[in-house]
């Protein structure tokens, strides 16, 4: 009898940046980490911030900065600690400030990690924190190169959090008939806008995918990351830490991925309007 390997899923979270995408990242893997699921997050970012809340705040040594102190001959217990739940955390760091491109950081980060061996058969999933409002360049490493299937927006009913998803559909548009990349949903990070929930939906639904949670905004949030913990880790029998649970429940069950179809900035903007985020220019008409 013959076992069917189980498959490895690589997903990128995209979003503009500030919307919560990290915190998002972190807490959502918390919740599949206790389910009892294996996982490495990839922190995408210069800032080296996408696994504080797994790590306790413990400051993560990044790819680039060791590389450059200790040079290519180096181990992966130098790049990578374990985190909440075994989960495991690397960050690939940036080049020192107004030298280099940042996204070169993602492309050596996960070429090192491939050759060190840290795509072990027992992970169920590998998540990669990205920065950037568009996805173009080294940013665009995880979906270019075909690391990431399965992509997700963290956006808000936010008028910009908006403009940025739509551009990261477009960017996921153009890899997406290139390669397997696919587009999963949208996350929405509220941010207590009216009618939020629903213009999140269809903007999503324009795209040609769903919303595939809605987290609700709650000041716990804060107070955990004060303490350098996710919600899950610091107060798990909060009713935002079954939040989390749920997006990661929803996430482990998603089975409809899409190649986006992302809106001109006209169609984009009567969504805009129709929800009250812009005004009509017939308001102003004399």
């Amino acid at each position: 009898m013959y076992l069917m390997a189980k498959k490895l899923r690589q997903i990128a979270i995209y979003g503009k940046g500030g919307i919560g995408k990290s915190t998002t990242t972190q807490n959502l893997t918390a919740g599949l980490a206790e389910s009892g699921k294996k996982v490495m997050v990839v922190g995408c970012d210069p800032k080296a911030d996408s696994t504080r809340l797994l790590l306790g705040g413990l400051a993560q040594r990044t790819v680039l900065d060791t590389l450059r102190d200790q040079g290519e001959d180096i181990s992966l217990d130098l790049i990578m600690k374990d985190g909440y739940k075994n989960t495991k955390c690397v960050e690939s760091g940036g080049p020192e400030p107004g030298v280099g491109c940042a996204g070169r950081g993602i492309i050596t980060a996960i070429g090192l990690l491939e050759r060190l061996g840290a795509y072990t058969k027992n992970l169920d999933y590998v998540f990669y924190d990205v920065l950037g409002d568009v996805v173009c360049g080294g940013f665009a490493m995880p979906i270019r190169e075909g690391k990431a299937k399965e992509i997700y927006i963290v956006a808000s009913g936010e008028m910009m959090a908006l403009y940025a998803a739509n551009n990261i559909a477009r960017g996921i548009e153009r890899y997406a008939t290139q390669g397997e990349v696919r587009l999963g949903g949208i996350i929405c990070n509220s941010r207590n806008v009216d009618r939020e929930n629903d213009l999140l939906r269809a903007f999503a639904k324009e795209l040609g995918t769903d919303l595939t949670y809605f987290i609700p905004r709650d000041n716990i949030v804060q107070r955990a990351e004060i303490r350098k913990k996710t919600v899950i880790e610091y107060k798990p029998d909060a009713q935002q830490a079954d939040e989390y649970r749920a997006l990661a429940k929803k996430i482990a069950e998603n089975k409809k991925f899409v190649i986006p179809k992302p809106m001109t900035q006209e169609r984009l903007e009567e969504i805009l309007t129709e929800f009250g985020l812009m005004e009509s220019s017939d308001e102003y008409a004399i």
